[in-house]
């Protein structure tokens, strides 16, 4: 028996998880995406590996117990099965530059859907939003008697605006839109962080050979969902991965934090997850 629960990520700075920076002359690092929707994810082992990496650093000795031992050199069966689970993290809320707005937060249908799915409770039997229904906190443009955004492709006509509240996990109603799950990987691709870099030489202010790549990553203020699975045990303590009566914390993940990407926020949600 597991019991569930999820976690909500908010990026605080660009957030690159996928290839790591080559040296390969013309190098493109991209994130990793989802098959379907071609938006940004992140795997379950890398949010794992980060919390693991936390544990060994806060309580060490424990993160076997909670992640898993690792396999050993020359040891048959020397891996344990962890007690908590990770799921990759999807998509939920992506902010994109518009006009007049300035940042409006834009979803599609299939993504919330994963959102109610991992959530639960009282969104559990909630309608979907449909494609083109904006938020009651968006001011659109009315252009000859019809609400639309200008993005940087062109207008888009609102066919209703409604309270989004509930598909917040802050319960903080944002600028937003929900657009068509065939849409969402071409704004997602307009929307991201984009930066080409060079390593100098030491002695000179000239490349270092190959030493030049380009690099992608969700931009600051992304919000994501992952689902967490926690194996029952005999154990009484249960699982606090940011300390005593802490839910929340910043963490890095994904590469990249010695040029300033990867600072998420992370709440933990659900059953199992002490208070």
């Amino acid at each position: 028996m597991y019991q569930k629960a999820y976690g909500i990520i908010e990026t605080l700075a660009p957030l690159h998880v996928g290839a790591t920076a080559g040296e390969e002359s013309g190098n493109l690092n991209l994130i990793f995406r989802d098959q379907f929707t071609q938006t940004g994810i992140i795997p379950g082992s890398s949010i794992r590996g980060r919390f693991r990496s936390e544990m060994r650093r806060d309580l060490k000795g424990s993160e076997n117990e909670w992640y898993g031992a690792p396999a050993e050199t020359g040891e048959s069966d020397s891996t344990t099965e962890s007690i908590v689970k990770f799921e990759y993290a999807s998509l939920l809320w992506l902010p994109v530059f518009c006009p007049g707005q300035p940042v409006v937060w834009v979803s599609s249908p299939k993504l919330l859907k994963r959102y109610q799915r991992i959530v639960g409770g009282e969104l559990k039997d909630a309608k979907i939003p449909t494609k083109y229904t904006g938020s009651s906190a968006l001011k659109p443009l009315n252009v000859e008697g019809k609400k639309k955004l200008f993005f940087n492709f062109g207008f888009l006509e609102l066919k209703e605006t409604t309270n989004l509240k509930a598909w917040f996990p802050s319960g903080e109603e944002l600028p937003a839109v929900i657009v068509g799950d065939d849409e969402i990987g071409m704004i997602h691709d307009m929307a991201l962080y984009r930066q080409s870099r060079v390593r100098l030489k030491d002695d000179e202010k000239r490349v270092d050979g190959g030493g030049f790549f380009n690099t992608e990553a969700l931009p600051e203020g992304t919000i994501m969902v992952f689902p967490i699975a926690i194996r029952e045990t005999d154990s009484k303590t249960p699982w606090k991965p940011f300390g005593e009566k802490k839910q929340s914390g910043e963490i890095y993940l994904g590469g990249l934090e010695s040029i300033g990407f990867g600072n998420c926020q992370i709440t933990i949600k659900g059953e199992g997850v002490a208070a």
